[in-house]
């Protein structure tokens, strides 16, 4: 183990529990930012507030390479998880406060080597794609434009300045000991109102026209389907029934059912959302009733740089033997670290020490030295590499094409 990691050990493990019983859903993040700038000012590291309520940075150094590390701020709802918030069921069951942990601790250990070069960490809020009704509130007040925290950094510029990310994501329970290269999807996201006729349910069902009976069609449609997507795409439909009906005893009038349509590539999404929309639409005309769809953009495909994730893995050796490295896995999971990997060199790897599943109410930290020890000494050494070898960072940037003009992303959101 990094010495220089591990002679504080405890204040990191301390920083990381209070994170995971403080819990936030997206752009609320309020406790999590003053826990987190709270440490950071203690060893003196200013901060940089971003705006969209909870965003915000933290820099050493100065000039270049300028190296720049991702922490993500929320958590997202799972009943029945012991650290739950009474008031909205957030819970850290995606292992996002131990990511904040991590990298606000391997920044500390930086301040007191860094040389040359700037490091600059970005607290993120949003990346999990829920409480929709709340964020579009924001962004009908003007507060944020997107859904997503890093679309609307992405948007306005604020990544601009840095040379190359890295970010880190807990894989849940699982038999490795780290991942490399794991791809992500993309995806889009459907809220689609059936329409109907209300009437009395037991006297005259024959004068309505049953909105649930036609989400029941398309439900069948979508199940059909699904023997048509190639198994290289990696296409996933999913989705939750959030208005049924109005009241049992009447005939539904309106039910909405809100889903993600997911890819592993953009032409596949977008032949994959056309069909449901179609299958939408003509369900619910062949009993008489109509549906109406809002889509909005999600998340785009990751692409991992894989010359960054060659000098991680050489520091992943210190702690595993090859094999226990996961490599080139094809996850259907979505972040919006996608959306940032299409114009700057990204790389997400992934760190184990977790029980339980991810996003579910049982997941817990297990194993302190690999939930956090481990990979702050992976992030701390590659980060103090790549200071060091200013030519490799130079080489990465040479050789990243973006796969979006600005303006191309920017039609895309909209």
């Amino acid at each position: 183990m990094n010495k220089t990691i591990e002679k504080d050990a405890q204040t990191l493990f301390e920083l990381g529990d209070e994170l995971f019983k403080h819990p936030e859903l997206g752009y609320k993040e309020y406790t999590n930012k003053k826990i987190l700038t709270d440490y950071l000012k203690d060893h003196g590291i200013e901060v940089t507030d971003l705006g969209f309520h909870t965003a915000f940075k933290a820099s050493i150094g100065s000039g270049s390479p300028r190296i720049g590390l991702i922490a993500e701020l929320d958590a997202i709802p799972t009943l029945g998880h012991p650290f739950a918030s009474k008031t909205d069921n957030a819970a850290h069951s995606c292992g996002h406060s131990t990511q904040c942990a991590i990298m606000a601790y391997a920044l500390v250990k930086l301040k007191d080597v860094i040389k040359n070069g700037t490091v600059t960490l970005y607290f993120t809020p949003a990346e999990e794609y829920t409480d929709i009704a709340y964020r579009k509130s924001l962004i009908k007040k003007g507060e944020i434009d997107y859904i997503g925290g890093k679309v609307n950094m992405l948007a306005h510029g604020l990544f601009d300045e840095e040379d190359l990310f890295i970010h880190l994501h807990t894989m849940g329970e699982g038999k490795y000991h780290f991942s490399l290269n794991s791809s992500l999807s993309g995806f889009v996201y459907k809220q689609i109102t059936f329409k109907g006729k209300a009437t009395h349910a037991a006297m005259a069902p024959h004068n309505g026209i049953n909105a649930l009976n036609a989400f029941v069609l398309f439900d069948n449609a979508l199940n059909m389907l699904r023997e048509t997507f190639k198994e290289e795409d990696y296409i996933r439909i999913h989705g939750i029934l959030s208005e049924g009906g109005q009241t049992v005893n009447s005939i539904p009038e309106r039910t909405v059912y809100e889903c993600y349509v997911r890819a592993m590539n953009e032409k596949a999404l977008h032949d994959t959302a056309k069909k449901v929309d179609d299958a939408a639409r003509y369900c619910a005309k062949a009993i008489g009733a109509s549906a109406s769809i809002r889509t909005s953009p999600g998340y785009l495909p990751m692409n991992q740089n894989r010359a960054i994730n060659d000098v991680i893995r050489k520091y992943m050796l210190e702690y595993c033997e090859p094999q226990d490295i996961h490599d080139n896995e094809v996850s259907m999971a979505a972040g919006d670290l996608g959306d940032l990997s299409c114009f700057k060199p990204c790389v997400q790897f992934g760190y184990s020490g977790f029980g339980g599943n991810c996003h579910g109410k049982d997941l817990c930290i297990v194993d302190k030295k690999r939930a956090y020890l481990e990979p702050s000494a992976i992030v701390y050494d590659t980060v103090l590499y790549f200071l060091k070898h200013e030519e490799e960072v130079a080489k990465i940037k040479e050789a990243f094409q973006p796969l979006l003009s600005k303006e191309e992303y920017l039609a895309y959101l909209k």
